[in-house]
């Protein structure tokens, strides 16, 4: 359910994305292309976290935007 949200929104979310995550450049989140595990695999890379921290640092953006909503939860 997550990667979809992700997919069906990803034009809205690339800007929250690239603000939450300000190291992914525009080529980064343009090789997403509303990917789970290409977010999760950049996210690792770039930050250093483990795979279980990247799931739960993407987990808590990304269910700001459960149910229609919009808003981003830091």
């Amino acid at each position: 359910m997550n990667e979809d949200i992700l997919k069906g929104k990803w034009k809205e979310l690339k800007g929250s994305v690239k603000e939450k995550w300000g190291n992914l450049t525009d080529d980064d989140l343009t090789e997403v292309e509303g990917k789970e595990e290409k977010l999760l695999g950049l996210l690792q890379a770039k930050y250093g976290y483990t795979k279980d921290k990247a799931e739960e640092e993407y987990k808590g953006f990304i269910s700001g935007y459960k149910d229609g909503k919009s808003s981003n939860k830091k």
